[in-house]
């Protein structure tokens, strides 16, 4: 159509509040700083697409992580939300909305290889932030994931949530909806899991995620940090296998300088 532009590996978010625009300069120039991934990443135009290539550069020319960012990992044993170990020496925080169609890219593509590879082998923990944008079904999708996980079911549910592209507020994540993929992803309690959805835990579960994503200036949906480096967008996954590598090798360097 007359006017379409390429559409990019993120989809665009409403703009983060006046009061927090140095944060989100400081954070854009640190992701410009960074030469992990120089990524390129368009402001919401169109909601499918091919992700965006990134340029990684060699490890001698890799930048520390930012130890502000790097401290966002909770590293909490009862997050329900968290897959992997504790221990693990890296740590990659996604920020995502189950209505953003890069997520569920994500999900579907990149996910399986680094649990695969990764977590299963005690190397990479992933830790979920709920960061709805697209409206009041990504709000109440995102209450139903962290009432799955209440059942210790987040990542069943989430897989289900993502087990097939859909389309935005077109009432894919309605209530009944919803309670059908907790039903899915074997919630046992649904009477619970309806209660827990709607309860006030929940909003302040989303809250206190959402402004944590806004306070480091997230803008958009997939976004992730690896042990502090910033990622945005559906990347290919061996952009995240070559930095979730080198951050391993980095945390190992440093175990081994401490002994």
């Amino acid at each position: 159509m007359p006017g379409t532009s390429t559409p990019s590996a993120s989809s665009r978010t409403r703009r983060p509040r006046p009061g927090r625009t140095r944060r989100v300069l400081a954070v854009i120039a640190l992701a410009t700083a960074v030469v992990t991934a120089v990524l390129a990443f368009a402001l919401g135009r169109g909601s499918a697409g091919t992700a965006a290539p990134a340029t990684v550069s060699t490890p001698e020319a890799q930048e520390p992580a930012n130890p502000e960012l790097l401290a966002l990992a909770r590293r909490d044993a009862d997050d329900p939300l968290a897959l992997g170990s504790l221990d693990a020496p890296v740590v990659l925080i996604e920020y995502s909305d189950f209505q953003c169609p890069f997520c569920g890219r994500f999900a579907r593509e990149t996910k399986p290889d680094l649990v695969r590879d990764y977590v299963d082998k005690g190397i990479l923990r992933i830790e979920w932030r709920n960061f709805p944008v697209f409206g009041a079904e990504s709000d109440q999708a995102a209450r139903a994931g962290w009432a799955a996980g209440q059942q210790n079911r987040f990542w069943q549910f989430h897989d289900e949530a993502y087990a097939e592209p859909r389309r935005r507020n077109a009432g894919n994540f309605s209530e009944d909806n919803l309670l059908a993929m907790a039903r899915k992803a074997g919630v046992e309690d649904l009477a619970r899991f309806e209660k827990d959805m709607a309860s006030e835990a929940a909003h302040q579960a989303v809250t206190r995620d959402s402004e944590e994503g806004y306070g480091i200036g997230v803008t958009s949906t997939p976004a992730f940090l690896i042990n502090g480096r910033p990622v945005l967008g559906a990347q290919p996954t061996d952009v995240f296998t070559g930095i979730i590598d080198e951050a391993a090798e980095q945390a190992r360097q440093q175990e081994d300088g401490d002994e």
